[in-house]
């Protein structure tokens, strides 16, 4: 008898909970209507633990409020990017729970939702980067790739960002990615001009924007080539490197550059200025030195080494200079090198030319 009794009250206490949870929905729901999206998200965040023993389709109900919620506080510039994040991780669980179910209530309205949060993103992400705004430009541009990763152009786009804003580290988490996954970005742009503001939009296909022209929206219809961004990727993944002083990456990511394009100056200036950077790190070591035997004997050995660094130095940028002979601060570089090595002959020799 006291089973039984025991298992009744398990069943009130379940239902009691579902009803609960009913009810904290349609209260939220209640404040969000009313424009209070703060403490409508509060309250189901409270709540969300009762969600667990609810039936598929409360559960539907409940993570289409949240998704609704969320991507009105994100709408609104509030957490853009993490807003946006969760919003998306709270539709795709009521795709998920309607397929269970069987009962697609809110599944089409939470697809539209998902595809004009990802709209609404890459637009705030552009509108940040032309703002000059690069660091939430790149996170917000890195929450759409994440959001789809096939669509590998936003997270180029991150990466570009991050490096407009010096944000080295992120940087190189992005370009790593894009070396990774192969990334090239070459296609072709289908673009046409908009009647209503003269200004050219981009199409998704050939078809869609066949379609608009059909419509009458647009016209002037024209095809662009991307070239491939392998090259550029390389290089800026070398670059952040070098910001962040890591001198033995940023090697290798200028090698990796030459092997991309043997005739890239920037490239060899670049190997040519690690060298110099070290021999830098050098330079402090033997201004920090006695007068000591050991000492005096330790400074022999660091200035030769110093002098070894410097001398490899000439190659990249006789290379650099053979690329662009006219370049005035490529030759100056060269110029101090020689003179600092006492290389007498090559300095006069360079110097006759007159650049």
């Amino acid at each position: 008898m006291k089973m039984k009794y025991m298992m009744l009250s398990i069943g009130v206490l379940i239902n009691v909970g579902v009803y609960s949870q009913n009810d904290q929905i349609k209260e939220a729901q209640s404040v969000f209507e009313k424009g209070n999206s703060q403490d409508a998200i509060a309250m189901l965040n409270k709540t969300e633990y009762l969600i667990l023993n609810a039936s598929d389709e409360n559960k539907s109900d409940y993570y289409f409020l949240k998704g609704n919620v969320l991507k009105d506080l994100a709408t609104k510039d509030i957490d853009a990017a993490n807003n946006f994040t969760l919003a998306s991780q709270a539709y795709q669980d009521v795709l998920l729970y309607e397929n269970e179910s069987g009962k697609y209530k809110s599944s089409i309205k939470a697809t539209a939702a998902l595809k004009q949060m990802k709209s609404n993103l890459v637009n705030g992400a552009m509108t940040d980067f032309n703002a000059g705004k690069f660091k939430e430009s790149a996170e917000k541009s890195y929450k759409v790739y994440l959001f789809d990763k096939k669509d590998t152009l936003n997270l180029y786009n991150a990466a570009s960002a991050s490096i407009n804003a010096e944000d080295f580290d992120s940087a190189i988490k992005y370009y790593e990615q894009l070396k990774k996954i192969n990334f090239s970005g070459k296609g072709v742009l289908y673009l046409a001009t908009n009647k209503k503001t003269k200004e050219e939009d981009i199409f998704i296909s050939p078809k869609s924007r066949d379609a608009a022209i059909q419509m009458g929206l647009y016209e002037k219809p024209r095809s662009e080539a991307v070239p491939s961004k392998k090259l550029e990727v390389s290089k800026n993944l070398a670059y952040a490197y070098l910001g962040k002083k890591d001198y033995e990456k940023a090697e290798a990511g200028y090698n990796s550059v030459i092997e991309l394009d043997p005739n890239s100056a920037d490239a060899y200036v670049n190997l040519a200025y690690l060298k110099l950077e070290l021999k830098k790190a050098l330079a402090d070591q033997i201004s920090a030195l006695g007068t000591s035997k050991k000492e005096m004997q330790e400074y022999d050995k660091l200035n030769a080494r110093k002098d070894d660094i410097v001398r490899s130095a000439i190659p990249y940028l006789k290379k650099a200079l053979a690329i662009e002979p006219k370049n005035a601060e490529i030759t100056k570089t060269l110029l101090g090198v020689y003179r600092s090595l006492d290389m007498t002959a090559e300095y006069n020799s360079l110097k006759a030319t007159g650049m």
